[in-house]
């Protein structure tokens, strides 16, 4: 029970250093004039992030699961999900965000993962919610989850894409 709870401080603090990153970086781009997309999108991943902690704990707690016995290949799943999340956050440097902030005219990333994946930090959350949870044999938590980041990261990406369309052919004629 203390690898469980040992793990879930460490994914927590990721993600509050993760927190700290991306509202560093939008102030600095709001500060080059970052146009915000999708304000009530954000907030309904943050939930659904916050509901998924609550879930995977009272999945583990109250339904007593224990470490999976295929625990080490979901845990190397995880951490080669951490260095495509990483990986991907060095590359866009102060570009990278938690919100979608688009410069106007700004040139896409084309380095690092962004080589050869359109979205890599999205493919390392998409196998978080699924590892974290199989982990610890919480399969609720991994299947309800995983489905519902899948359709919130579909209307995500759409929104991104269309959002960097517009930054490419300039704000003001759209504005």
């Amino acid at each position: 029970m203390i690898a469980f709870w040992l793990f879930l401080l460490f994914v927590i603090l990721q993600r509050l250093t993760e927190l700290l990153i991306a509202k560093r970086n939008e102030k600095i781009l709001k500060a080059q004039g970052a146009i915000e997309f999708d304000k009530n999108g954000y907030k309904a991943i943050a939930v659904m992030h916050v509901a998924f902690f609550i879930s995977l704990i009272s999945e583990k707690v109250f339904l007593q699961r224990t470490l999976n016995t295929y625990w080490i290949a979901f845990a190397v799943l995880f951490a080669g999900a951490q260095v495509l999340r990483y990986w991907a956050i060095k590359s866009l440097g102060v570009y990278w965000n938690t919100k979608i902030l688009v410069l106007p005219n700004h040139q896409l990333i084309n380095r690092g993962p962004y080589k050869h994946l359109r979205h890599p930090n999205y493919i390392a959350v998409v196998i978080e919610f699924a590892v974290i949870p199989l982990i610890f044999s919480c399969y609720l938590t991994a299947f309800v989850f995983s489905l519902i980041n899948l359709i919130l990261l579909r209307r995500r990406i759409k929104i991104e894409e269309s959002a960097i369309r517009k930054a490419s052919i300039g704000f003001a004629t759209l504005l």
